[in-house]
């Protein structure tokens, strides 16, 4: 068999022996799990102030560098 084949051959038995981990189950919307929204949205504040004090102190060193402040 030439290369084509086999890779075609190939990928048909790995799409069919397969199934997609995202489309096991369901999530149930009804009762979420606030444990893990909590820490979502907790690691999401605590980033976006670390972007905001780099940039503040960014912002102070280009002044500073600069004769500005």
């Amino acid at each position: 068999m030439t290369l084509i084949k086999l890779l075609a051959r190939a990928s048909i038995v790995n799409k069919a022996g397969s199934r997609s981990m995202f489309t096991a189950s369901k999530n149930d919307t009804t009762s979420p799990n606030w444990l893990r929204v909590g820490l979502t949205f907790g690691s999401s504040a605590f980033l976006w102030g670390l972007l905001f004090k780099q940039h503040s102190d960014d912002v102070h060193e280009y002044k500073v560098r600069n004769g500005l402040k």
